[in-house]
């Protein structure tokens, strides 16, 4: 017992907001938090006026909203190897997300490098998507264009090799990344290199005519997460104001659906008519990469919920595609993505700032704005150096 309470770390920090937000827990009420080591000590619900321990840092963030650190389901961390990669720490942590889905940057080939130097350097948690491609998008050539590099056996190799860094497997249909390579071959390996190894996909449909979307999705085993869920291309899940049967049906075999932003993948019509027809999406990312540096506003998981948010997406609805469903899906609902004691202390404070400056898709079709910001990071105990750009 005497052990037991030496080795208890001393609560060192306490953050007060105005409002506490936690799908997990049930709260969205004013509250604190309280931080030791690298846990939640403990949580209380209708008091931001809670005392704190002898020693502790205080923050008050009265108009804030806290909650537990956001996950982003589709993201492209890394420092330069991945064709797409964008700095873990700066773009991503920075700016609120303490947890996200490298999205195919590392294949068999070069997996170990991936996690050497961006899985074990960066302070961002990063769970890796494997390429079904041995290169990964480190290839100059489009990721799923030589049926060589798609090889069924190596990939899954990799995958036991990963251990608690991999989530799943990365596979794209896309007919830019593909050539003159059958779509349905490259999905038929994706589906036995996962199933060889007992893991899901994430998959990015045809965006043609030559692939019908109900034959993709019938091909998909209950866990494989569709991304890039609100684009309009001919396979989107939208037709005529409505969602389409073949993709309710997934939904009901345990498919799953994910924004997936991007630079061309999220268009407020098909957004809408999906949210308004029921069908929101199961977790909402961004699909970051080197494209969106430098863009205004910049590009981060915040600006994705905003424009969620004006496309009729309740508020109510939005928290939990932020934090509680992503992290059912990673396997990590006791560790992240929950206001709770003993859960990892990873902690994000968003202010919600009313603005006339519109919000634009990805056709530059805009909505009325008002707008997400993050105010604190806290990583695993530590506070994290927020940036704006």
């Amino acid at each position: 017992m005497g052990d037991d309470f030496l080795s208890t770390p001393t609560p060192s920090l306490v953050i007060r907001a105005g409002r506490l937000v936690c799908p997990a827990s049930g709260i969205d009420s004013p509250g604190a938090v309280t931080v030791a080591g690298d846990r939640i000590a403990s949580v209380q619900r209708d008091r931001s006026d809670a005392p704190a321990p002898p020693g502790a840092r205080v923050l008050e963030f009265p108009d804030g909203i806290l909650l537990p650190g956001l996950i982003d389901l589709h993201a492209h961390p890394g420092w330069g190897d991945s064709k797409h990669d964008v700095d873990p720490d700066r773009r991503l942590l920075a700016r609120g997300t303490t947890t996200a889905i490298s999205q195919g940057d590392a294949g068999a080939a070069n997996w170990p490098l991936y996690r050497d130097t961006v899985i074990e350097a960066a302070r961002l948690r990063i769970k890796l998507a494997m390429h079904l491609a041995l290169p990964g998008e480190s290839a100059p050539h489009p990721s799923h264009s030589k049926l060589d590099d798609l090889d069924v056996d190596a990939c899954a190799r990799a995958v036991r090799d990963g251990g608690d860094h991999v989530w799943g497997i990365a596979v794209t249909t896309n007919v830019l990344g593909t050539g003159d390579i059958d779509p349905r071959e490259i999905l038929a390996r994706g589906i036995a290199a996962a199933e060889a190894v007992g893991c899901p996909i994430i998959y990015g449909s045809r965006y043609h005519t030559d692939w019908p979307l109900e034959d993709q999705l019938k091909r998909l085993r209950p866990g494989d997460m569709v991304t890039y869920c609100f684009h309009d291309g001919p396979d989107r899940i939208v037709r005529d104001g409505r969602v389409l049967d073949c993709v309710h049906e997934a939904r009901a075999r345990g498919v799953l659906f994910d924004t997936g932003h991007g630079m061309k993948s999220f268009v407020y019509d098909v957004a809408e008519a999906a949210l308004a027809d029921g069908f929101p999406p199961d977790a909402i990312s961004t699909d970051i990469q080197r494209r969106h540096v430098g863009a205004n506003p910049p590009h981060d998981l915040p600006l994705v919920m905003s424009k969620l948010r004006a496309a009729g997406m309740p508020e109510a609805d939005i928290w939990p595609r932020v934090t509680e469903r992503p992290a059912q899906i990673l396997g990590m609902a006791d560790e992240i993505g929950r206001l709770a004691p003993g859960a990892c202390a990873d902690l994000v404070v968003l202010d919600w700032a009313p603005s006339p400056e519109p919000l634009a898709d990805c056709k530059g079709v805009t909505r009325a704005g008002g707008q997400w910001h993050t105010r604190l990071v806290v990583r695993g105990g530590s506070i994290v150096e927020t940036t704006s750009s």
